[in-house]
């Protein structure tokens, strides 16, 4: 996996990076992510100053998700629980969609006996 970190107006930390890092590696169990692209902007003439942009990059359709709060951190962990919910619920949609497909033959040969 790639991992791009971008910072705009803010200075890279290590703290902030190993929290971006370690999230985002947690998700690789349940997705297989390709590239990873993070923005991290800090915008003084708007209200919260914080924005975080995440775009994962998957064999499948990409997973976006954006978030903004008063705090860095606070922001990060807004974006990281839109992305877990979102995987969530690709991965429920799959599984729905594999139990449909092998109930819908019995239930065909029930209805023609």
């Amino acid at each position: 996996m790639k991992l791009n970190v971008q910072h705009i107006h803010i200075r890279s930390t290590d703290a902030v990076d190993t929290l971006i890092e370690d999230r985002i590696i947690a998700l690789q169990p349940r997705l297989q992510i390709d590239e990873a692209n993070v923005r991290l902007e800090h915008r003084r003439e708007i209200s919260p100053a914080f924005h975080v942009h995440v775009h994962l990059v998957t064999p499948g359709p990409d997973v976006l998700a954006e978030g903004r709060d008063h705090t860095i951190r606070a922001a990060i962990e807004k974006v990281m629980a839109d992305l877990e919910q979102k995987i969530t619920n690709r991965w429920l949609k799959r599984t729905q969609r594999v139990k449909s497909n092998l109930q819908s033959p019995s239930a065909l040969r029930t209805k023609r006996n």
